[in-house]
């Protein structure tokens, strides 16, 4: 049980975490960068998973996968599969991604990247070999919060794949069945998991912060930028 679930955990909390990467990294650019009209409900939007209990998370996706779901319609069936989980996973991370890597991108002097983009670089460009570079600590703690997060959901993920072992029962389905069983070293082994995972994660974050911040940028054509 204890294999079965670890391995379904990883692999629910890595696509989780890939997808809240991709998506938390672009929204969290769109934050600190552009000004537009919304741009605190859309914000306010994505931090609701930090307070809306995770019976209510469950709900809202629960809903929006399905039979009456646009997923539905196109002939995709998620739920009570671990891509369901994987989805809830990420939805519960999304926030810490975004939040961090906002913070990240925020704290990136603007004149280094203007620099760059008066010496010809592009958006894409400037974003990669400027902005990123310079924001990678920041975006790095937000990724491992997000799967920290991702991994030890538990309420979202309940309502949308439920706990079928082997199939959708991830770690902290697994303890809970487990107390509910009995089986208290299962139960014991897997909460000491799931702590040395978490504080790992929460150490590692701790230390990229405490690391002293780089003034100094490589422009993209390999000279040092910086405020005039």
């Amino acid at each position: 049980m204890i294999g079965d679930a670890l391995r379904l955990s990883l692999l629910v909390t890595v696509t989780a975490t890939v997808v809240a990467g991709l998506f938390g990294l672009l929204l969290g650019r769109l934050l600190a960068r552009q000004q537009f009209a919304g741009k605190t409900l859309l914000e306010t939007a994505v931090l609701l998973p930090l307070v809306l209990p995770p019976s209510v998370i469950g709900y809202y996706l629960l809903i929006g996968m399905g039979n009456r779901s646009v997923l539905s319609w196109a002939g995709v069936d998620v739920l009570f599969t671990w891509p369901a989980a994987a989805i809830a996973s990420a939805v519960v991370g999304l926030p810490l991604m975004v939040q961090a890597s906002k913070a990240a991108i925020a704290g990136v002097n603007p004149t280094l990247e203007n620099a760059a983009r008066v010496m010809g670089a592009g958006e894409i460009e400037v974003f990669f070999r400027i902005t990123l570079p310079l924001a990678r600590r920041g975006i790095l703690a937000g990724v491992l919060l997000a799967g920290a997060r991702a991994f030890g959901e538990f309420g979202a993920t309940l309502m949308v794949a439920g706990s079928i072992p082997g199939r959708t029962q991830t770690v902290p389905l697994a303890i809970y069945d487990a107390v509910q069983a009995g089986r208290t070293a299962d139960a014991n082994a897997l909460v000491l998991l799931t702590t040395v995972l978490a504080f790992t994660s929460l150490l590692v974050v701790r230390l990229l912060e405490k690391q002293p911040e780089r003034r100094d940028a490589r422009s993209p054509r390999g000279e040092t930028g910086g405020p005039a």
